[in-house]
């Protein structure tokens, strides 16, 4: 009997999954493989030319502008997120959820009209180059605003609190008292840190990396509002497919790719992690 009941508990999560999960992905991975239709719409007639067209000069230097930024939004947030959630983890009771409480504080506003804000602190009358000029560091207004700078502000202001919470969830869970044996037997706090504390805290850290990396190539209105559309995002890319290139199945092929590049660091993610479970029991 209690088989029975657990297996129905179960199935509507099956259910939930099957419909809004695995439904969506096999017909956005059969759309790829599809011809778009002479006017509109989609002829089902297999083919490769989608997957093709992704090495054409123009789209590869679409990923290569992805990948770049992707990559320089995510090394900034590693070196601010990183510390953050680390010294947080080791923060008093009071003090984690104090910490937390602010974290979270952003998600409560819509994040279009957070980036907006940006637009107030970092236009040439804004507010950062009116501080920058009260203190006399500058004589002209920066021009931040439409930049590629400002992409990475926006990337990092996004992005930041999942790299925080994913490290402070793993340094939470760091068993503090292997620090100190280590420091008791002769490690300084550079070494103890780096042999003990970061390598336990390394999985928590590859999460964060994968919640920064792969969103960062996709989330275009940040390049849009901030960047005036000077950086071309893969989102970028995929949203013009499908609004006014009227080419849904290449546009799934782009998605299709997005999807296989974060299998791949979600397998990396767990080689890593089970890697280090093995060595924490050998």
């Amino acid at each position: 009997m209690g088989k029975k009941s657990s297996i129905w508990m179960i199935l509507p999560l099956y259910i939930f999954t099957l419909i809004f999960v695995a439904c969506p992905l096999l017909y956005m991975v059969a759309l790829s493989f599809a011809t778009p239709g002479e006017v509109h719409g989609v002829q089902w007639i297999f083919t490769l030319d989608n997957y093709r067209k992704l090495l054409e000069p123009v789209y590869l230097n679409t990923f290569a502008q992805s990948f770049q930024l992707a990559f320089t939004s995510t090394l900034f947030i590693t070196l601010i997120g990183y510390p953050f959630g680390y010294y947080m983890a080791k923060l008093p009771a009071s003090g984690k959820k104090k910490a937390m409480l602010l974290l979270m504080l952003p998600f409560w506003v819509n994040s279009l009209i957070r980036l907006y804000g940006w637009i107030i602190i970092l236009q040439k009358k804004g507010l950062l180059n009116f501080l920058l000029k009260k203190l006399g560091l500058i004589e002209k207004p920066l021009k931040l605003m439409y930049s590629y700078p400002a992409i990475v502000i926006g990337m990092i202001y996004v992005l930041l609190p999942f790299m925080i919470l994913s490290v402070y969830s793993s340094a939470e869970k760091l068993d503090w008292s292997l620090v100190e044996a280590a420091r008791d037997l002769g490690a300084g706090k550079i070494k103890a840190f780096w042999t003990v504390s970061f390598k336990l805290t390394l999985p928590g850290l590859l999460s964060g990396v994968i919640l920064t990396f792969i969103p960062s190539m996709g989330l275009f209105f940040i390049a849009d509002i901030l960047g005036g559309n000077k950086v071309v995002l893969v989102g970028s890319l995929i949203q013009d497919q499908m609004t006014r290139g009227n080419n849904w199945p290449f546009a799934a092929a782009l998605a299709v790719i997005m999807m296989i590049l974060t299998t791949l660091m979600i397998l990396l993610y767990r080689k890593v992690t089970n890697a280090k479970e093995v060595e924490g029991l050998g």
